[in-house]
């Protein structure tokens, strides 16, 4: 189980180049005070940088809410969820596939993104939008155990 270890540290705008830096700064600023390796840091901010340059090119803007959080297990983490209210991920299968590009880029965003954390999930509706969520752990946080 998860939960949120407070409100939402912040929430930013995506709607330049400029904004991308923003985000990757907030990001690498976050992990750092909760504790994240720097390699864990790293593919972080990499995931963050690659989500927001998508929701920026594909969705026309949007933003990122930011969101420490602890599992059960007293493990900390970072939440990030970015939105977009662009025209949505018309094959959502073919999109998180290895090497498909929309012929702007190298094919490693949202497959290389899911890749870089923990958990990943995106909800896209084609003419609504499409949020990712992505969460990463300053370690593994442990597996629950089944009932016997």
């Amino acid at each position: 189980m998860t939960h949120s270890t407070g409100s939402v540290s912040a929430c930013l705008p995506i709607h330049s180049d400029l904004d991308l830096v923003r985000v990757r700064q907030h990001v690498r600023q976050m992990t750092a005070q909760l504790g994240f390796r720097l390699v864990e840091q790293t593919k972080l901010v990499t995931a963050a940088s690659e989500l927001a340059r998508n929701a920026l090119i594909h969705g026309g803007g949007g933003q990122m809410e930011c969101t420490p959080v602890s599992s059960s297990g007293g493990v900390q983490g970072l939440r990030l969820v970015f939105s977009d209210q662009g025209p949505g991920i018309a094959d959502l299968d073919q999109a998180l596939s290895d090497g498909y590009t929309s012929g702007e880029g190298l094919g490693m965003g949202l497959g290389g993104a899911r890749r870089l954390v923990h958990e990943f999930s995106i909800d896209s509706r084609r003419g609504v939008g499409t949020t990712v969520t992505v969460t990463s752990w300053t370690s593994r946080p442990p597996r629950p155990r089944e009932a016997p």
